[in-house]
């Protein structure tokens, strides 16, 4: 999921230096989001972890 969020963030980079500022804003908005949900799975896999052991 993190690589999919670098590849929205990269196509939204590439987007805003030719000009498309759509493109770029809706492409960081699915970045954000893809980040954010990593970042709740990612916790939730270290706490279930660390109540298991």
């Amino acid at each position: 999921m993190l690589f999919w969020a670098a590849i929205f963030l990269v196509i939204a980079l590439i987007a805003s230096l030719f000009g498309f500022g759509v493109i770029a804003s809706a492409s960081a908005g699915i970045a954000q989001i893809l980040f954010v949900v990593f970042l709740v799975l990612f916790v939730a896999t270290l706490f279930v972890r660390a109540v298991r052991s």
